[in-house]
């Protein structure tokens, strides 16, 4: 098989597997919604806790997958060997996307770890 047959299929099979840890975020996420809402209601400081405790998770995970993307990003970008000029484009634009959204995923766990008081919303998107 050529190889970058195999490669792409590996990668293929890579992402399979994080959208398995996105299915695993979004539940995660519909439970700390469940606890934000808990905590705002009832003003139980337990679930105020567990729900930031559970983004912060969500979100040194997201950062890890959003990693693993630019590190994708960054090796197509160079591997410029037999590529056309359009292809060249659209790597240089991928890897422009991919680094800002591993910088939103940073400046995300940054609000979650600082915001004690849940005064601003955190969704990953």
């Amino acid at each position: 098989m050529n190889n970058n047959i195999s490669k792409r299929l590996k990668q293929i099979n890579i992402e399979n597997n994080i959208w398995l840890i996105y299915i695993i975020i979004i539940g995660l996420s519909f439970y700390s919604n469940k606890l934000e809402k808990d905590y705002f209601i009832n003003k139980n400081n337990t679930s105020k806790e567990t729900y930031r405790e559970i983004n912060t998770i969500i979100f040194i995970v997201l950062i890890l997958v959003y990693s693993y993307f630019e590190k994708d990003a960054i090796e197509s970008f160079f591997n410029n060997i037999n590529k056309t000029n359009k292809q060249k484009e659209y790597d240089t634009l991928i890897l422009i996307a991919s680094t800002a959204i591993l910088i939103s995923g940073f400046i995300f766990l940054y609000i979650i770890l600082d915001d004690k008081n849940l005064d601003t919303e955190i969704a990953f998107n």
